[in-house]
């Protein structure tokens, strides 16, 4: 029960931020009037960050994964980085200011627009980003009314991790964290699965749904009318008796899948990537449902301090060094092709095996609004926070 009582106050704590971003609306039209930055300055010798943790390596873990050393020798911009474990906390963190860049996911890259968090990013002056995948160059969670509002960093999808001990073979569907059954060790799954301690996920539960209960009609897990929505709310008040806590630090679910009986939660492939490197009994799979994902990008704050530092930074993180180093250590796809092929650290098979087929099947994150392609409306982002966080609270 303290598990659940510390989830639910820090969600309480962000609840405010994140509605406020949410109950703006996607008024595109609205955000950022003024131009970009057409000329570069004289680095300002330092550069501060909100990232995702395990995207801004400097070797603390494992030498072998430093791509902020060699940027600062070279730039003299001093990177200091703020983790932050979902997307409500990171919009959280913008809203409050002081930082030049974030690693925004599509759930909130577009809040961050709409609440003119962020500015238009000239991409005329980070030469490299000819080399970013097509497919994300002009993805809709970060290209809005044709400006671009960042540069694509990493995506990936949210696998099912799971102990190898309790499951004889791979779970094929999400079930396994949905539903109450006996594993196959002969135990229960109560008190033994997670789920990820942020509103998105309720695009979880609808995604199962859709694959589970077809006479819903759900069409896109993030557009979901009243009924839609209602059937996830009920399903997600179900799993709460199961779930032994709702993660959002990955250090800490990587302890609690090594120490605290864990046996099945989705997951992201970096905590899998740890827990293999340990010899943990730890594999993770794609449900036959799919899978939720994160397209990142690095966003820049509309009040940035350093905004020389923060393009040059933009530059660097397209690298096809940096991009495949990353790939390896956090198991997701770099934004850059290139980076797959001749990379020690990711291997030529990497990209395959991190899902770079997989794009058409992934359902990326983004907000959720009111206005959908469903003629019933859709239920909008602010209500998905005050009930997942009704339901972290046993409501």
């Amino acid at each position: 029960m303290q598990r659940h009582q510390r989830s639910l106050r820090r969600s309480v704590r962000l609840l405010s931020a994140a509605t406020l971003a949410a109950t703006l609306g996607i008024a595109f039209g609205s955000a950022q009037a003024a131009g970009p930055l057409q000329k570069l300055g004289k680095p300002e010798g330092r550069l501060d960050i909100v990232a995702w943790p395990g995207y801004i390596e400097r070797g603390d873990t494992d030498k072998s994964f430093d791509w902020v050393t060699g940027f600062e020798k070279k730039t003299g911009c001093k990177v200091n980085v703020k983790t932050a474990g979902t997307s409500d906390e990171m919009v959280a963190l913008m809203n409050e200011g002081g930082f030049d860049l974030v690693t925004a996911s599509g759930d909130a890259s577009l809040r961050l627009i709409a609440g003119k968090r962020v500015q238009e990013v000239n991409v005329s002056l980070i030469p490299s980003y000819k080399n970013v995948d097509p497919r994300l160059q002009k993805a809709r969670w970060h290209f809005v009314d044709g400006k671009h509002y960042g540069v694509p960093y990493q995506w990936g999808y949210n696998v099912l991790a799971y102990n190898t001990k309790a499951f004889k073979e791979a779970p094929k569907s999400w079930k396994v964290v949905f539903e109450e059954m006996t594993l196959a060790d002969g135990k229960s799954n109560k008190g033994r699965v997670q789920a990820f301690d942020g509103p998105i996920y309720i695009a979880d539960a609808a995604l199962y749904l859709k694959a589970t209960k077809p006479e819903l009609g759900i069409k896109d897990p993030y557009e979901l009318n009243e009924d839609q929505y209602k059937a996830a709310l009920e399903l997600l008040r179900a799993q709460r008796k199961l779930v032994a806590r709702y993660w959002h630090d990955a250090m800490v679910q990587i302890d609690d899948f090594k120490n605290e009986g864990v046996v099945a939660s989705s997951s992201w492939g970096f905590q899998v990537n740890l827990l293999k490197g340990e010899k943990q009994p730890i594999a993770s799979v794609v449900p036959v449902e799919g899978a939720t994902g994160w397209a990142d990008t690095t966003m820049l704050h509309v009040n940035a301090k350093n905004p020389t530092c923060a393009y040059l930074w933009m530059e660097h993180s397209v690298n096809p060094k940096l991009q495949g180093d990353l790939s390896a250590w956090f198991g997701s796809v770099p934004s850059v092709p290139a980076a797959c092929k001749g990379n020690a650290l990711l291997g030529d098979e990497g990209c395959k095996t991190n899902g770079y087929d997989e794009f058409e099947r992934i359902s990326f994150w983004r907000t959720p609004v009111a206005k959908c392609s469903d003629p019933k409306g859709c239920v909008p982002y602010y209500r998905w926070v005050s009930d997942y966080i009704a339901i972290l609270g046993g409501r």
